[in-house]
């Protein structure tokens, strides 16, 4: 009894530590699959994996009641529900059997968080370390990861912790962020969850004037946080047009646009000559944004998801790989993505409801962690 709670605590620190929003702790996520398999029956194992998972996204429930205006009970609900794709996967592929047995069904456990349907909430996937212990390895630092999350399940655990063990060291005292694109600059708010609400000319005008300054200071493409212009219409395309005619600036923000069937959360490229829609996002917040129920009736719904529509984009000759906001908790947008050799990352998110917690700073520390694993430079953008 007293070692399987070990087990669980150790799991749950795991979770707090390796998700704390810092990139170097991320290897500590890489203790979870040693932990499930120590765990002497499949009960036990389920509770590893539960302390884990909703360790790593304790942040949840105080986000839905920041989002919804309202007390923490929604927020434990949904932070229950999300964490069982999660447990039901590990609990039902974790076997007794020691040996060569386990580590085959990890990684089945793994893959199959990493994609959808059970990806859609494979928050705090182990795999995100593989960027900070293989920094530049790309494909090839991907496969050692997943060898070495393999080998923590085995007798050979404790060897596969010194090795990874050094290389976190060596990682550490090594370190740098990744570059930001030649000619990029990402434009960070304070606005709360005004932002992408105000449509005011007034609101509009204030951006304007965060965009001209950041290209007085040598930008030439200025990205601007999720929702930024609120809705694109042909209004607003045009206030910022003739605004840009006089600048050679590139801006790309978040913006959304609507029809009677609901909407796509986007990104839209504007200059003095052009202007459209870059990028939909191909994973919006499930339930908040994202409720493909009411289609199965016909009915309204929220956000579309484009699960693997347009990974990369084109843009001032570059190919661009676009993550908005839940995007950059989740594995296989980035990976998708990674699969065209983009030129640059850029993120952009509205974390105003993510006050009082640490998930604005897990997703810049997951999508730091892949921009170093495929050496692609990172720009970034968000309102708070």
């Amino acid at each position: 009894m007293a070692w399987s709670a070990a087990l669980i605590i150790i799991a749950a620190l795991a979770g707090v530590i390796g998700w704390s929003g810092y990139p170097l702790t991320l290897p500590f996520a890489m203790l979870f699959p040693a932990l499930w398999a120590l765990a002497g029956s499949r009960t036990i194992a389920s509770l590893v994996s539960a302390a884990y998972f909703l360790a790593a996204s304790r942040g949840l429930p105080q986000g839905v009641a920041n989002f919804y205006s309202s007390d923490l009970w929604p927020g434990l609900f949904l932070w229950l529900a999300a964490s069982l794709s999660f447990v039901v996967v590990h609990t039902l592929l974790w076997t007794s059997r020691p040996g060569g047995w386990r580590a085959p069904r990890f990684l089945l456990a793994s893959a199959l968080m990493a994609v959808p349907p059970f990806g859609i909430v494979g928050w705090a996937h182990p795999l995100t370390a593989a960027g900070v212990l293989f920094p530049g390895w790309g494909w090839l630092g991907l496969a050692a990861a997943m060898v070495g999350l393999a080998v923590m399940t085995t007798r050979a655990s404790r060897i596969a912790a010194i090795v990874l063990s050094g290389l976190w060291l060596w990682s550490a005292a090594t370190w740098t962020a990744p570059p930001m694109p030649d000619g990029f600059r990402g434009v960070d708010f304070d606005m709360g969850q005004s932002l992408g609400r105000d449509g005011t000319l007034e609101r509009q005008r204030d951006l304007i004037a965060s965009v001209t300054r950041a290209g007085g200071q040598g930008a030439r493409i200025v990205v601007l946080p999720e929702s930024a212009l609120g809705f694109w219409t042909p209004s607003v395309e045009r206030l910022w047009r003739e605004a840009l005619a006089n600048n050679d600036i590139t801006v790309i923000a978040g913006a959304a646009v609507i029809d009677p069937q609901g909407y796509d959360n986007i990104l839209v490229a504007i200059s003095a000559d052009n202007a459209g829609i870059l990028y939909r996002e191909r994973m919006p917040v499930p339930v908040s944004m994202w409720q493909p129920w009411p289609r199965l009736v016909g009915q309204a719904a929220g956000a579309r998801a484009h699960l693997f529509a347009n990974p990369t984009v084109e843009l001032a000759r570059r190919r661009i790989a676009p993550l908005i906001c839940y995007e950059q908790l989740v594995v296989w947008p980035i990976l998708q993505s990674m699969l065209q050799q983009p030129d640059a990352i850029v993120a952009t998110g509205n974390g105003w409801w993510t006050a009082g917690t640490s998930i604005v700073a897990i997703q810049n520390a997951s999508t730091i962690a892949w921009a170093r694993l495929f050496a692609v430079p990172l720009v970034s953008a968000f309102n708070r």
